[in-house]
């Protein structure tokens, strides 16, 4: 692995140096390799490990480009990282979720636009049809919960903030279901908290914003380190 080591940290030089950035098409691979002092192979695996970390994209008959760079992309491989956790780290993530979404929710209160607080009210008319259903769809449920996140985590306006949190909601998407199931009135409760941060937001209030979302995950990090029967 050393010389794929080495290409993939000379592809990084360049663009930290700025020699190539978002949009730049990389130089074709035999002048690229030779410049770089590694085989064309090592390069291959340099270019295909940085197209899997969001960096490069490759074209199929046009050539590799540098992607946009935009953290969603560069973030994606911290979501796999959670998606693949069980039990115990699993309320880490909650942990550092709970360090981070109220402060994006407290952003998001001061910067959230009409038309984001009339998707979020959609959602909330969405989830609580849901909870009146004869039997509850937790799988629908969730994808609601996780949009409705999405939506205030976005609308801090911190692409990054944005990008890390939602990265690590992916891997409490199956202790949210869990909890669901096994919790006959946390569904309920759910709404009604997603109901009370839609207020603070909407009343342009970020402290009440930023309470309404640590208490939310507080509650959900309680149940799951009961039922973890984790410290």
């Amino acid at each position: 692995m050393g010389l794929i080591d080495d290409a993939v940290d000379s592809l990084k030089g360049m663009l930290i140096s700025g020699e190539i950035g978002p949009g730049d098409r990389l130089p074709v691979e035999k002048d690229l390799a030779a410049r770089l002092g590694v085989s064309r192979s090592s390069l291959r695996e340099a270019v295909r490990a940085l197209a899997a970390m969001g960096v490069l994209s490759t074209r199929q008959g046009d050539g590799t480009y540098v992607t946009t760079l935009a953290p969603d992309m560069l973030l994606a491989a911290l979501g796999f990282a959670v998606d693949v956790q069980r039990d115990r780290t699993v309320l880490q993530f909650f942990q550092v979720r709970r360090l981070l979404e109220p402060q994006a929710a407290a952003l998001a209160a001061t910067r959230i636009q009409p038309t984001t607080l009339a998707e979020l009210e959609e959602l909330l008319r969405e989830a609580e049809e849901l909870v009146r259903g004869a039997e509850v769809d937790h799988t629908a449920l969730v994808e609601n919960d996780l949009r409705f996140h999405a939506l205030v985590n976005g609308a801090s306006g911190n692409p990054v903030l944005a990008a890390v949190i939602e990265g690590m909601s992916g891997g409490t998407t199956r202790a949210r279901i869990w909890r669901g199931k096994t919790d006959a009135r946390a569904v309920e409760r759910t709404v009604g908290e997603h109901r009370a941060i839609l207020t603070a937001l909407r009343d342009r209030d970020p402290d009440r914003a930023r309470l309404r979302a640590e208490a939310h995950i507080v509650e959900v990090e309680d149940w799951l380190r009961e039922h973890l029967a984790v410290d």
